[in-house]
């Protein structure tokens, strides 16, 4: 790795890994988190970490490779636009690689097309994209609520019934984890920026789930609707409620992640949201695959 000066990351780097991870949304849009500095230090001041410096001693171009639970390594690299097009991602690429003992998962927090093309001539494959988006809630619409529905925040006494709304919600989906909607409740309550009281729960005249949606610090999570009550506005009512109760928080913005392929986008366009980017998963493909 010839081109940057290279050393591990410290804590000393962090305002400049900021300074970095401001520099990469503005280009390609993507995750907002890069600019924040405790996401920063925990995905780069590790112990299998780097940093790269260009001949006026900035930082440029980083990487880190860690686990993240039982999921396996991830691994992420941001390069300074200014320095793009200079081989700096395929390096960071190789070096990755040669520092996991497993294969690794690589987890951009924008997608660029010249990303894109990196990855695919790498060998990697994408294993899910979403469409990262923002609402300014200058111009927030009123969705009335529909007819015959309430909604509660998330408290100890309605948390059962936000396991109930996810599991009716997404259980006929692909890929749903019944094991992962038990444990919901406990793993809202161990998030540091969970936002109990904005997450709501909407419940019918006769006490069933009919969705609900969960917050945290100006993002919103999940929103999920109970098939029977799909296509008669609730969804789009507990987006606008959430938007107005985030901007009474004084929030700059209000943000959501949506599949690619995720039909909810066009919803949410509705309601004001505008794309700002991709985020995806890209996974060296296993031995003798030959899709």
């Amino acid at each position: 790795m010839s081109q940057l000066q290279w050393s591990p990351t410290t804590e000393d780097d962090l305002d400049a890994l900021v300074r970095l991870g401001e520099a990469c949304p503005e280009r390609d849009g993507g995750l907002p988190d890069p600019a924040d500095p405790e996401h920063m230090r925990s995905a780069f001041v590790t112990d299998l970490a780097i940093s790269g410096r260009d001949e006026l001693g900035d930082i440029v171009a980083a990487a880190a490779v860690g686990r993240v639970g039982a999921g396996g390594l991830t691994a992420t690299g941001p390069v300074d636009p200014a320095v793009m097009g200079r081989g700096i991602g395929r390096e960071l690429a190789d070096w990755m690689v040669a520092n996991s003992v497993d294969r690794v998962r690589f987890v951009p927090d924008s997608v660029s097309p010249e990303a894109e093309e990196l990855f695919a001539e790498l060998g990697l494959h994408r294993v899910f994209a979403e469409t990262v988006m923002r609402h300014s809630l200058k111009h927030i619409p009123f969705v009335r609520r529909p007819e015959g529905i309430v909604t509660l925040p998330f408290t100890d006494d309605t948390s059962e019934a936000f396991q109930h709304a996810y599991a009716a919600s997404f259980g006929d989906r692909a890929g749903y984890d019944a094991g992962r909607s038990r444990a919901r409740g406990r793993w809202l309550r161990e998030q540091r920026s969970f936002q109990p009281e904005n997450s709501r729960v909407a419940m019918d005249s006769s006490g069933h789930v009919a969705g609900f949606v969960t917050v945290s610090d100006g993002w919103i999570e999940e929103v999920g609707v109970v098939p029977q009550w799909r296509g008669r506005g609730t969804g789009a009512h507990l987006v606008a409620r959430t938007l107005t109760a985030v901007s009474r928080d004084e929030a700059e913005a209000a943000w959501l992640a949506v599949g690619c392929d995720n039909p909810a986008r066009a919803l949410y366009e509705r309601l004001g949201f505008r794309s700002r980017g991709t985020r995806g998963l890209f996974e060296q493909r296993a031995p003798g695959y030959e899709g």
